[in-house]
């Protein structure tokens, strides 16, 4: 039997604030959902609102190197606990082997009945039966200019509008998700996070691409929907709210969430469809074994894309990035570096350790000393970034990202002139109800 690791974090709903002394139960069953064999443990969240991590037994490794009628993952049934919140029950939270599954769980505030939210966690893409996707146009019309905010580049969103369900359903739910977290949670439904680094890099790009192209184009509001992308493998990509993701896969789209395929003298972000490359084949577009094997070949991310999408594509970073308060400097900061920069992440992680206290105080001077390195290792060790003590991208945003969590300043919008609430939200990354761009 293989092994395979899982912790949980819990945050107070809709903030990065975490939650301390929350019981958590969690029952490893077969991948089947069997019960045969179960075993139960008892965790409890501490002052980052973490749990220990704790090793689970897993099916064989083989069963997700290649296509196989078992599936390669075990299941956990996770009760989540804590007074003054509601309960929640994660039904089939996925363990590989190999691999640290990550458990989030937003808790709701309640002073009355314990009402428990469930959330019950399909299989993955590619092993459940899910609809394949419906080809289109990989070249969007862009909408026309008109009034409002004119953008004349591609911006990553600090959230995203999810719709659970296919464009026909409106009865369906929307949810409103941080845009990192939305690919995560797409990458761990879709491919296997024990799969090469190189291949999971490449469904990246894919996957970024993709999103950004229906939020660039506005192709879903475009049509009078209130949202940016559905659910649906048959016009989108795999969403299923609160699922668990993977240690690896976080750290990955914490540095690349915002580089894009592009095809040259194109502004949109490229349509990258793609498929299986088991139950469907897709010429011109990205497979998942596919790309796995080749990934297993030592083939690169670019490579890898180039394979499917021919030579004549381009990565891209975005310039811009919503919701944060201030850009990457463009350079790593560590020991030794100085500024602005240093004395903002200073700010940062002030603010932040009074919701963490386990990250040390600092002063702040705009000098990256061992004491701002210490503080920095502290805060990747909570958040699951590669623990280096140096601010590089992914860890830039990252304490952006929790800063504007933690210090709520979304709720200065109730005192703010309604005149500016449109630039406001579009500084913070959330509810602006439309894009529109030039020709």
């Amino acid at each position: 039997m293989a092994k395979g690791r899982l912790k949980l974090q819990t945050f107070k709903e809709k903030t990065f604030i975490p939650i301390d002394n929350t019981k958590i139960t969690v029952s490893n069953t077969t991948a089947d959902g069997s019960t045969t064999g179960e075993k139960t443990y008892a965790l409890t969240t501490n002052s980052a609102g973490l749990t220990n991590d704790i090793e689970l037994d897993t099916p064989p490794i083989e069963y997700s190197q290649n296509p196989s009628d078992q599936k390669p993952y075990s299941l956990c049934n996770i009760t989540v606990e804590r007074e003054g919140f509601s309960p929640i029950k994660i039904n089939g939270c996925q363990v590989y082997p190999n691999s640290t599954a990550y458990q989030v769980c937003n808790l709701t505030e309640t002073k009355s009945t314990r009402q428990v939210e469930v959330i019950d966690i399909p299989a993955n893409t590619l092993v459940g039966t899910f609809p394949p996707k419906i080809p289109e146009d990989p070249i969007k019309p862009l909408p026309p200019p008109t009034s409002g905010v004119v953008l004349s580049e591609v911006v990553v969103p600090g959230q995203i509008v999810v719709h659970a369900g296919s464009p026909n359903d409106d009865s369906a739910p929307n949810y409103t998700v941080d845009f990192k977290d939305y690919i995560k949670n797409v990458i761990s439904s879709e491919i296997f996070p024990n799969w090469s680094t190189n291949t999971i890099r490449a469904n990246i790009f894919c996957v970024v691409s993709f999103t950004l192209n229906r939020v660039f184009t506005e192709w879903y509001r475009g049509k009078g929907k209130p949202y940016q992308i559905t659910n649906s493998t048959a016009y989108d990509q795999a969403f299923n709210y609160g699922r668990n993701i993977f240690d690896n896969v976080s750290a990955l789209v914490d540095e690349m969430f915002s580089t894009y395929v592009k095809r040259p003298g194109n502004k949109q972000p490229l349509f990258t469809q793609y498929c299986d490359g088991k139950s469907v084949t897709c010429p011109g577009w990205l497979s998942q074994w596919g790309s796995k094997y080749l990934g297993d070949e030592g083939k690169t991310p670019y490579q890898i894309i180039t394979n499917y999408y021919g030579n004549n594509i381009e990565l891209v970073t975005a310039k811009s990035v919503a919701g944060i308060p201030s850009s990457y400097p463009g350079y790593t900061l560590t020991i030794g570096s100085k500024g602005i920069p240093v004395r903002d992440m200073q700010t940062y992680l002030n603010r932040i350790s009074q919701n963490y206290p386990l990250i040390p105080k600092l002063a702040v001077d705009g000098a990256y000393g061992p004491k701002t390195a210490e503080s920095v290792k502290v805060f990747q060790q909570i958040f699951t970034l590669p623990v280096t003590g140096q601010v590089d991208y992914a860890t830039w945003y990252k304490i952006s990202d929790v800063y504007v969590g933690v210090s709520k300043i979304a709720e200065l919008r109730s005192t703010i002139s309604p005149n500016y609430e449109s630039i406001y939200d579009e500084f913070l990354g959330v509810s602006l109800p439309y894009y529109f761009y030039e020709n």
